[in-house]
């Protein structure tokens, strides 16, 4: 697969980086491997995560192909990026054709992103998971590798205004692969929860504590944040659901 947009692009983001004078905390980035296909599952915590998620792959030179809504793919902008960069359109309504298109990368030997959670989680913590990202690796017969991102969604979430100030800490962990076989998918799905939680308790455990004070709302309610508890932000989505709908439905009916 060529990649033409993908260097400069890197490029660019680590010269952003410098300039926003941001620290990387990043541990485990061992665990990819530099060669063959390779899943890497991230939590979703912002809307820049696919650009910080790659970084895990960055050490093992690997360029990683995430798999986005058809949204961003539909702006006249960023969908011609995307394309360029050869991530993956997903349709909500109907991921089989973006699935099969990710078994296919992967047996190819290329390293794909993938979102578990589907959308970004309000409260910061770990939101129920799908279970294509197990399915998928145990089609294509490659490792699971956790990815967790913390910090992201300082600069640009749901619900805050975007603060691209400088001197943020961005923390990037990245766990032992796993091997799912496909023979549970729903059991698989739970251990990767279990994995990835694990991995996100000591990655805010070990967060420059001056860098998320008692009352952050970055910070989930468990940890003395005042970021929505996981079961106000499952009520936060629903609403944000309807709302869409109905702008939706208006549209159809062209009011």
């Amino acid at each position: 697969m060529r990649d033409y947009t993908y260097p400069p692009v890197i490029l660019t983001a680590k010269t952003a980086f410098r300039l926003l004078g941001q620290k990387f905390e990043m541990t485990g980035t061992e665990h990819v491997p530099r060669e063959g296909g390779v899943l890497l599952a991230c939590n979703h915590i912002g809307y820049v995560d696919f650009v910080y998620g790659g970084l895990a792959a960055n050490p093992s030179r690997r360029l990683v192909r995430f798999m986005a809504k058809k949204e961003i793919f539909a702006h006249p902008v960023a969908g011609r990026l995307m394309r360029s960069l050869h991530h993956i359109e997903v349709d909500r309504g109907s991921g089989e054709a973006s699935a099969r298109t990710a078994v296919e990368y992967l047996r190819s030997g290329e390293a794909v992103g993938i979102f578990p959670e589907a959308t970004i989680s309000r409260s910061f913590e770990l939101k129920e998971f799908k279970t294509g990202a197990v399915r998928i690796a145990a089609e294509a017969g490659v490792p699971l590798v956790p990815v967790i991102l913390w910090g992201t969604q300082r600069m640009m979430t749901k619900d805050h205004p975007r603060d691209f100030s400088r001197g943020k800490t961005i923390a990037i962990r990245v766990g032992e692969p796993m091997h799912p076989t496909g023979a549970d998918p729903v059991a698989e799905t739970a251990a990767l929860h279990a994995v990835m939680s694990d991995l996100l308790d000591a990655t805010i455990r070990s967060y420059p504590a001056a860098e998320q004070p008692p009352g952050s709302w970055w910070l989930p309610a468990s940890y003395g944040g005042s970021a929505p508890t996981l079961e106000e932000a499952a009520r936060l989505d629903l609403e944000e659901q309807r709302r869409r709908a109905e702008r939706r439905a208006n549209k159809e009916t062209g009011r």
